[in-house]
């Protein structure tokens, strides 16, 4: 009964920093950069550009050693793509 109450609990403890760090398409942020950066820095992820254009927020972030390039509506603050930023397929090959 003790190894299956420490079974409980470590999955316990490591679930919640598994779904913290996970945003997904439709999930509201907010419509401002500070609200934004917040809610992802919130989830772990280190902002390094955020940029409006043709009323979308694009947010350029680190999480786990990837980088990730995420598209806000600026007028619902919703995710509306989220892509994982493959910097191995450069350009200049």
């Amino acid at each position: 009964m003790m190894k299956h109450g420490k079974t409980v609990l470590l999955a316990s403890l490591l679930i919640p920093g598994v779904a913290l760090a996970q945003i997904n398409e439709g999930d509201a942020l907010g419509t401002t950069e500070a609200d934004i950066t917040a809610a992802l820095e919130s989830q772990g992820y280190a902002i390094t550009e955020i940029e409006t254009e043709d009323g979308e927020i694009e947010v350029e972030a680190m999480l786990g050693g990837k980088a990730y390039e995420i598209e806000i509506s600026a007028e619902t603050g919703n995710v509306l793509e989220i892509e994982l930023d493959d910097e191995d397929d450069s350009d200049d090959s």
